[in-house]
């Protein structure tokens, strides 16, 4: 073990267990986490070479085993838990990208949340057994966030009891899916529905594209990898056209919509019933942004306590680089932020959980809600954790831009978050719309529930209060529940401004649509900040759930300087609302310095506490042991350049010519 992270482990002033404890769940979630992944880890079949100095075409192979290992490797286990699935193969993939992960992931779960009981009892067993290797296919090359405007097509054929799949334009060729190019034998398409002459919008069909003999395509199927991506060099992301394909009436998912024998079409009792697998899909990516986020924390937070440079104090020993105040400005935030989205994740996935237990008994009240947050924070923390990410590099100096730091692979492969599923404007103004429609609501009398419900206040105050000179919402800097009300206010002052702006459009005449694209910019705005009023809420409400004091006061200094470094980055809003004295803000400033110190003894056991094994964040730098230029050296000398001699020189390059 490194001397100095053995020091740092030692000045620890609480227990990472516990912590590894809050952010798991339970101690027994904890337990059989790590009784999963030693799984992985003691099986000498998951024990490849280093990807690293492989090809595009060896990696996608060696991934593609790898996946197909762990699925047997599950089934041997008996682990049937989705959860603990997840954790087998996050454990299985490490630091690397996953050609199955969109059949275990879009194409099951529409399969089990939009098939009927008959399509789920058929086609489930078939992707379990991997018979059935799925991917789901929504974006076109001329389409992907804006859903309506898809130009893929499903007419249905009355006479013969099938769908007919085109793609009419270049337009509408699919384009991106995961696992599509190589791998999967059927997709979950998104395609405009035409029966009885008429258009009824989108919904998904089962649809095989690969003999299950031979892997061939099936006629009138293109089907093909799209090539080299910034990242995912493991995935197999792929292109699809259709040629007039036929399949069953049966392949439509009808779940929430029918289309009867004769063409009949039976809309679904609600529109907003179609929402499920994209909020769920939303809900991970909030988590995946805390992991990865935590994962490049965890590597420069442990290479800044092992690396020593410059000089703090002439003719003396180089000191870690944790200790100069400005590594710390850079990393403990990040560190704070992860702790805050690790919350945040957990919420939304429970809620959504909950939610989804209320829509099988037909209450949606609670729906619209969720659809909006899970939009608005799948942009706001994937926003931050991608430049976070690309912070920690720069804070590893040289070093983290070579792969072997592992950054470079955490930032390719959770950089496309921004824009697949949503891009994270779009994603925004979702959630602004969402936003908009309450505060109108509230004017009009209705009194709202949920997270929404700080507009119930702001809607009587017709006319918007002026800040008063000299005075606060904020009696203590220190009290998170007093800057809770300053984010929720701030929240509340941006929503106001913003749907004001768009209803004084709207009185001059302006038509809906150029009154909202007239003042977007403002919507963003009003949605970032509601999203960034959520994370502190749901971070401060933890807190009053950890019961061991010593976790306690780690964790509510990192909320705090959560909320500080927030402010800090947001001034003018806070100076602007009245919210907050430019006293007060030099305070702030001040105590985000000190937050720094309190944290700096207690970092590295900080990362600790996310529980990473050396595999799974696949860094040298971030090794545990923290012995990191040994290795380094170790693993340049594997590098495929070092095995052959340079023998021909172009002859401009020979000596004396």
């Amino acid at each position: 073990m490194n001397p100095d992270l053995s020091k740092e482990r030692a000045t620890a002033a609480f227990n990472p267990e516990i912590v590894t404890y809050i952010l798991d769940g339970n101690p027994e979630k904890t337990r059989r986490r790590r009784e999963i992944e030693s799984l992985v880890r003691n099986d000498p079949a998951f024990q490849h070479e280093d990807p690293n100095f492989l090809s595009r075409s060896e990696r996608y192979e060696l991934a593609l085993k790898k996946s197909a290992l762990m699925v047997q490797r599950i089934r041997e286990h008996g682990i049937s838990n989705p959860e603990e699935i997840m954790w087998f193969k996050r454990a299985g993939v490490g630091s690397q990208t996953d050609p199955l992960s969109l059949h275990f992931g879009m194409f099951y779960v529409m399969l089990e949340n939009q098939g009927t009981e008959s399509q789920r009892e058929k086609w489930l067993p078939l992707a379990l057994r991997l018979q059935a290797i799925g991917t789901y296919a929504q974006t076109e090359l001329g389409h992907g966030t804006h859903l309506r405007g898809l130009e893929t097509t499903a007419t249905y054929d009355p006479s013969t009891q099938e769908f007919i799949l085109n793609s009419p334009t270049v337009s509408s060729i699919k384009w991106w899916p995961g696992g599509l190019g190589k791998t999967s034998n059927h997709a979950a398409v998104l395609a405009q529905l035409y029966t009885q002459g008429e258009s009824k919008g989108l919904h998904a069909f089962i649809v095989p594209l690969r003999r299950l003999d031979t892997h061939e395509p099936l006629p009138g199927v293109t089907v093909g990898d799209i090539g080299p991506k910034f990242g995912f060099d493991e995935t197999d992301n792929g292109f699809l056209k259709f040629d007039k394909v036929r399949i069953p009436r049966e392949n439509m998912l009808m779940k929430y919509a029918q289309v009867e024998p004769d063409g009949t079409y039976v809309k679904p009792l609600s529109d907003k019933l179609t929402y499920g697998t994209m909020v769920f899909i939303r809900s991970v990516i909030v988590g995946d942004s805390a992991r990865s986020l935590s994962k490049a924390c965890t590597i420069a937070i442990r290479y800044s306590a092992v690396r020593h440079q410059s000089e703090m104090r002439p003719g003396e020993p180089e000191p870690q680089i944790l200790d100069f105040q400005t590594q710390q400005y850079k990393l403990f935030p990040l560190l704070a932020t992860s702790y805050a989205f690790s919350f945040v994740g957990a919420y939304v996935s429970q809620t959504y959980h909950r939610i989804s237990g209320d829509i099988q008994t037909g209450n949606l009240n609670e729906l619209p809600e969720l659809h909006a947050l899970s939009a608005g924070l799948k942009a706001f923390t994937t926003w931050v954790a991608a430049s976070g990410i690309e912070e920690c590099r720069m804070a590893c100096g040289g070093h983290g831009y070579s792969r072997s730091s592992g950054i470079p692979d955490i930032y390719v492969t959770f950089s496309p978050a921004c824009t697949y599923e949503g891009e994270n404007t779009v994603m925004m103004l979702q959630t602004a719309r969402f936003l908009f429609k309450s505060y109108t609501a509230a004017l009009s009398g209705e009194h709202l529930e949920g997270i929404v419900s700080y507009l119930n206040e702001m809607s009587l105050q017709r006319v918007q209060a002026q800040p008063l000179a000299g005075r606060s919402v904020v009696t203590d800097i220190n009290d998170l529940r007093s800057l809770e009300e300053a984010y929720k206010k701030r929240a509340a002052w941006l929503v106001v401004a913003a749907s004001r702006n768009v209803q004084t459009d709207l009185k001059r005449g302006k038509r809906k649509e150029d009154a909202w694209n007239k003042n977007s910019v403002d919507l963003v705005r009003a949605s970032d900040a509601h999203c960034h009023y959520v994370v502190v809420k749901i971070f401060v409400d933890k807190l009053s759930e950890i019961q061991d004091v010593a976790a306690n006061r780690i964790l509510s200094s990192l909320c705090l300087l959560y909320a500080l470094h927030g402010i800090s980055k947001n001034t003018g809003d806070f100076l602007q609302a009245g919210l907050l004295t430019t006293s007060q803000l030099e305070q702030i400033q001040q105590r985000i310095k000190d937050l720094l110190g309190v944290v700096r003894p207690n970092a590295v056991a900080l990362v600790d506490a996310f529980d990473y094994s050396d595999t799974h964040l696949g860094s040298i730098l971030g090794r545990y042991d923290g012995n990191v230029y040994e290795n380094m050296f170790e693993w340049a000398k594997k590098s495929p350049l070092n095995k052959t001699q340079v023998r021909d020189f172009p002859l401009t390059f020979k000596a004396g010519v």
